[in-house]
């Protein structure tokens, strides 16, 4: 540089300087660039995550049956929309989601196999569809095929008619047009145990099982348990919490009769005794004769009490209630 000319040698050093800053950007960008092309669909991403959250999302959202929804989530990457969108177009989805719908309607069915019995709810969305030929012939196939297997998972990946309980259910959605779904399956029976089953008007089903006794038996205790409802089956299965908040409130009323201690000890005892009479299956008066407890019923026929389950249609369920009077005044209204 000592060779260039007087105004070179003034600007060369900012030339320089310019020089190097444009280099280093060059070589920022160059950094961060792509090795290659690639063209990303808006709002997804190639390496999303299908988790079992995800197809239980889609699966809630269109009733297409959890290995087509998690086909779709994969082939989709992960978009939510696209993957509804490919499952309406493969025929496995309805665009009105029927399965978003409440269903909350429908039948308790059973089936009994050797010592084994089973109750299994499957809900609809109306009554009119509850008594439909169609729905209660799925809704028994159903209860059958439940005696091979212990949840509902299981229930809905089980054999039927030459395809799968899920795939069979879908093609129900498809022909009858409600969203139908096998909400939960019960089951009673062990080595060496009796069980019965009972269904009244297809809204309550009870499972009944027993040591001993007979089938026709434990029937007759379960159509008891469908119409008392009792909490439990025996005193030793009432939580010691609830008996002693029972105690609590007893001696609490007994104490305002300013009787002695020990008196209202012996007031309160007998009062749990009755409690308990009340709540317990087996010490309960025996409805279909009403002249003898249940228990006496079990030990009159060499049976004693094991356990029984109850479902009832709908129950946990929040029912949709119209209003169609505040529909109509905003129809009215241009709403």
């Amino acid at each position: 540089s000592a060779h260039l000319p007087h105004t070179i040698q003034q600007i060369y050093p900012t030339m320089k300087l310019s020089l190097s800053v444009i280099a280093l950007s060059v070589s920022a960008v160059a950094a961060f660039a792509p090795s290659s092309l690639s063209f990303v669909r808006p709002g997804t991403s190639l390496n999303a995550e299908v988790t079992t959250a995800l197809i239980k999302e889609l699966r809630g959202a269109t009733g297409a049956g959890m290995m087509d929804c998690k086909k779709a989530l994969i082939e989709n990457e992960g978009d939510m929309d696209a993957a509804t969108d490919f499952l309406r177009e493969k025929g496995l989805a309805k665009a009105d989601k029927k399965a978003a719908r409440i269903a909350a309607e429908g039948k308790i069915v059973a089936a009994t196999s050797g010592n084994k019995s089973v109750v299994v709810e499957v809900n609809c969305e109306t009554d009119f569809v509850a008594k439909d030929g169609n729905f209660l012939g799925f809704a028994q196939s159903v209860a059958d095929a439940a005696l091979g297997v212990d949840d509902v998972e299981a229930l809905m990946a089980a054999e039927l008619d030459g395809s799968t309980v899920e795939d069979t259910r879908q093609a129900m959605v498809n022909k009858i047009g409600e969203n139908i779904q096998v909400r939960r399956m019960a089951s009673r029976g062990g080595e060496g145990s009796t069980t019965g089953s009972y269904v009244h008007l297809g809204k309550i089903g009870v499972l009944v099982e027993l040591e001993g006794g007979s089938e026709e038996l434990a029937m007759d205790v379960a159509m008891h348990v469908a119409a008392m409802n009792p909490p439990y089956a025996t005193a030793d299965e009432v939580p010691a919490d609830e008996l002693e908040k029972e105690r609590e409130i007893l001696t609490a009323q007994a104490a305002d009769s300013g009787k002695p201690a020990e008196i209202i000890e012996k007031m309160v005892e007998g009062r749990i005794r009755k409690y308990l009479q009340e709540i317990c299956l087996v010490s309960q008066t025996y409805v279909k004769t009403n002249d003898k407890t249940v228990g006496e019923l079990l030990k009159q026929n060499g049976a004693k009490m094991i356990g029984f389950t109850r479902v009832e249609v709908g129950e946990g369920i929040e029912k949709k209630e119209e209003d169609f009077a505040a529909e109509v005044a905003a129809a009215a209204a241009g709403n």
